[in-house]
C-alpha cells in the first residue's frame, strides 16, 4: 500500500470515541481532595510532614515492623502509623497509601488504610496503621516512599 493511499484511509477512518469520565455509583462518597508527596524514608524514625488536604493534615509518619507477643516475639509484617489531625469544620474520611521505593527506584513495598468505620470528626487526631504484608524483607532499605492522600466526605 502506498503512503498516500495509507494516509487516505486514516483519514476516512472513524474516529475513537473518548469515554466519559465515570460517575460515583448512588451511595458511594464522592472524592473531594487528593495530594501526593515523594519523601526521603527513614526506618524506626518518627518522620515529620506538612501535608495537608481539605483541612486533614498529615503529621507524621513511622515505619516499623508490627509484632505479636506471646511466649516470643513473632515478627509478622511491617507497617506504617500515619497520625493525622482534621482541622476542618466538619468530618472527614481520608484514605492513604505509601509505596517504598530503594536507591534503584525498585519498588519495596506497598501498603494502604485509612478509617475502618466512620471517619475523622472535625477537630480529632487520629493514627492508621497501613499494614505491608507479605513483601517487607527489603522495606528497611528503602531510600523513599511516595505518600498519597485521598479524602470522601
Amino acid at each position: 500500500m502506498t503512503p498516500f493511499l495509507l494516509s487516505s484511509l486514516l483519514l476516512l477512518a472513524p474516529a475513537e470515541a473518548t469515554p466519559e469520565p465515570s460517575r460515583p455509583a448512588a451511595g458511594v462518597p464522592k472524592p473531594l481532595s487528593f495530594a501526593s508527596q515523594r519523601i526521603p524514608f527513614k526506618w524506626d524514625q518518627l518522620i515529620p510532614l506538612k501535608l495537608e488536604v481539605d483541612g486533614v493534615k498529615v503529621n507524621s509518619i513511622f515505619f516499623n515492623r508490627k509484632d505479636v507477643r506471646v511466649i516470643r516475639t513473632l515478627e509478622f509484617s511491617a507497617r506504617a502509623q500515619v497520625d493525622v489531625s482534621n482541622t476542618a469544620s466538619k468530618g472527614r474520611s481520608p484514605g492513604f497509601a505509601v509505596a517504598v521505593f530503594d536507591k534503584d527506584d525498585r519498588l519495596l513495598g506497598v501498603a494502604s488504610g485509612g478509617p475502618t468505620f466512620g471517619h475523622l470528626s472535625a477537630g480529632g487526631n487520629g493514627t492508621y496503621d497501613l499494614d505491608f504484608s507479605k513483601v517487607v524483607e527489603r522495606l528497611p532499605n528503602g531510600a523513599y516512599f511516595v505518600l498519597s492522600i485521598e479524602l470522601t466526605d
